[in-house]
């Protein structure tokens, strides 16, 4: 622009590309926290249904700030989160060319569920295959369905993953899993009240924006020929491409996004009123009333109501103890 003596910052991070649709409402996440507590075993991650938003006041517990021992309004986000069904073992190898499975074991109870996405032959002496090449494994991961109609809502088929399992050896993480095959696993099994999480999910979707708005490139002047609401260059006449990394048309929203360190407020069962009643009158917009299990998130998390959202233990957290939050008030 003429009036411009200096340049400026580009407009819009390179960081989030492809800024394209993502392939599934279910994210996938590729890196998991490693031993976690070498101690305890359990499941490193959990799944859930976001809800909605609502105000939670509590006690600033965090020292050396101005407002340590003050009310805080925190702008938070509902989580439901009916219990997960641990329906298989997987046992990963690892050789030049990667991870690969060597052993499956499936709840009989479950076969019809994994069928979509596994190749499950049901055989009693699987858990005992399993066991002889254990010592070969790698990785021993969890095979877990969530059903979405536990809490209310209309879908049937449920959503399968694979979750890690925290441990100190291979030989206690598939001796847990054993025992829990075919059984649900609940939240408070895995995650603490005021510890961190981080959360995964697919942003709402906004379709085709310009580059005003999906790159926040600023407008040109109101005199400017042909437009207004574009770039000014699309770059020099050589070389004779348009480089990606100019501001462009095209999709906004429906990424997959990852929000670290959220902040566990609240955590309890929509039956137990004394603590927080959890339901506003008539339930949420665009999802209804809350079943079951819950957490309350200190922040905004990505998704639309309804949406898968997963849950992991913080792989960037500062947290040294966890401290579990003074709720003076939930304002629904």
């Amino acid at each position: 622009m003429g009036h411009r003596k200096y340049s400026t910052p580009r407009r819009g991070s390179i960081a989030f590309r492809p800024r394209a649709r993502a392939k599934s409402l279910e994210a996938k996440i590729r890196t998991w926290p490693e031993n976690v507590n070498r101690e305890s075993v359990g499941l490193v991650g959990f799944a859930g249904f976001k809800v909605g938003q609502i105000q939670v006041m509590t006690v600033d517990d965090k020292e050396k700030t101005p407002n340590f021992g003050k009310p805080l309004m925190n702008h938070s986000t509902v989580i439901s989160l009916p219990p997960l069904k641990i329906v298989g073992i997987r046992g990963y190898a690892e050789d030049q060319y990667g991870k690969h499975a060597i052993f499956d074991v499936f709840a009989k109870d479950s076969l019809k569920d994994l069928s979509a996405k596994y190749k499950t032959k049901y055989s009693e002496d699987s858990m005992k295959k399993a066991e002889e090449k254990l010592a070969a494994a790698k990785q021993v991961v969890a095979i877990v369905a969530i059903y979405p109609n536990m809490i209310g809502l209309s879908q049937k088929v449920p959503f399968i993953y694979e979750i890690p399992v925290n441990g100190k050896d291979n030989q206690s993480k598939f001796d847990f899993l054993k025992s829990k095959l075919g059984q649900e696993v609940r939240v408070s099994d895995v995650f603490k009240t005021g510890q961190h999480v981080d959360v995964h999910g697919i942003t709402r979707g906004k379709g085709v924006e310009g580059p005003i708005t999906r790159f926040g490139v600023k407008r040109k002047q109101h005199k400017s020929r042909k437009s207004v609401r574009a770039v000014g260059t699309l770059g020099p006449i050589s070389p004779a491409v348009v480089m990606y990394t100019v501001a462009r048309q095209g999709q906004r929203g429906f990424h997959q996004r990852t929000e670290y360190n959220k902040r566990i407020l609240v955590m309890a069962n929509s039956e137990n009123k004394d603590l927080v009643d959890i339901n506003p009158k008539g339930g949420f917009k665009h999802f209804g009333m809350v079943n079951g299990d819950y957490m309350i998130v200190r922040g905004t998390i990505p998704g639309v109501p309804k949406r898968l959202v997963k849950l992991r233990h913080p792989i960037r957290s500062k947290q040294t103890k966890i401290n579990e939050p003074k709720v003076l008030e939930v304002v629904v």
